[in-house]
């Protein structure tokens, strides 16, 4: 059934269309906001839309916010209400994404932070696969290195340091493959254009630690509870060089957009022969299980949005 896509801006729901900002906002010149991508996830078996770890997203937001010296007019238990009252009014059956945004609203010029007016804005839209997380993707090392948080806040999601990953992620698709992995400026792996990697390597797994300019994903910390809870799995969070890319037995990328996606070639080099493999299968049955409210454990990640239909088993 078809919804109708819905926003909230300037403290009030409005349809997505009606949601207009000026061409002078400080946000719009400057790059000035900070943003979430938030999962609510569509079950046909349960009839139900479950919305994926909201506070543990606005938790994130209110801390980009603060590094970008802005604040946060509501709670975040509010803006957790909110959305899920906004993707109620919408009322869609199917996957959806949700954007909240704090921003630099004031239409006022001049590259500053202080002395501009921020809010809070949020939409909601149907979103599908992002990536090709059933038959793996192609990725390349990126001739664009990310960006250092000794120049922009990395662990922060600024709007700004985007263009970092645009730029990563074209040059990819102009070279013939699906996504980027970019190096940080010690030549270390750092993550993909929207992603956190993965490796698996002699039984334990391997993911680059926040020193390496990674945004601290919280698909990420979702994979690594279930792997280590669920699988038993070591996890060692450590440099991993360009070259042992090459020489995995697997690499997987995370991000709330890309669910848990199989890499199988990076640079012309087919990883573990060029088929998904064994633990990476089974985290993305467990993560897509977990998200979708089929495991009871862990129900407190989800939030089931539509009345009458509670997490089911």
């Amino acid at each position: 059934m078809a919804g109708t896509p819905y926003a909230f801006l300037k403290g009030e729901l409005m349809p997505l269309s009606d949601a207009k900002i000026g061409v002078m906002t400080h946000a719009f010149n400057y790059g000035t906001a900070v943003f979430e991508g938030i999962r609510a996830n569509w079950n046909a078996d349960h009839e139900q839309l479950y919305l994926f770890r909201a506070l543990e997203h606005f938790q994130r937001l209110r801390k980009s916010a603060h590094i970008l010296m802005m604040e946060v007019a509501y709670t975040d238990e509010q803006l957790v209400q909110i959305t899920q009252d906004l993707l109620r009014k919408a009322d869609f059956r199917e996957d959806m994404y949700v954007r909240p945004m704090v921003y630099k609203s004031q239409e006022v010029l001049g590259v500053r932070l202080h002395d501009v007016e921020e809010d809070v804005l949020i939409y909601a839209s149907p979103f599908g696969a992002y990536l090709d997380i059933d038959k793996g993707i192609r990725c390349c090392t990126s001739s664009w290195r990310r960006a250092s948080d000794t120049s922009i806040p990395v662990r922060a999601k600024v709007n700004g340091v985007y263009i970092n990953s645009a730029l990563a992620k074209t040059e990819a698709f102009k070279r013939g493959y699906d996504e980027a992995v970019l190096l940080n400026d010690d030549g270390h792996v750092s993550e993909g254009s929207g992603e956190n990697i993965f490796v698996v390597m002699n039984g334990k797994l391997y993911t680059p630690p926040s020193a390496d300019n990674i945004l601290v994903g919280i698909t990420r910390a979702t994979v690594i509870e279930l792997a280590e809870q669920e699988l038993g799995l070591e996890l060692r969070e450590t440099s991993i060089d360009r070259s042992e890319l090459y020489i995995a037995d697997e690499v997987f990328m995370t991000g709330t957009a890309a669910h848990v996606t199989p890499v199988l070639e990076v640079d012309e080099r087919l990883v573990g022969g060029g088929a998904i493999g064994p633990v990476t299968a089974k985290l993305q049955k467990l993560y897509f299980d977990a998200v979708l409210g089929r495991l009871p454990k862990y129900e407190h990640w989800v939030q089931p949005l539509y009345a009458g239909q509670p997490v089911k088993a």
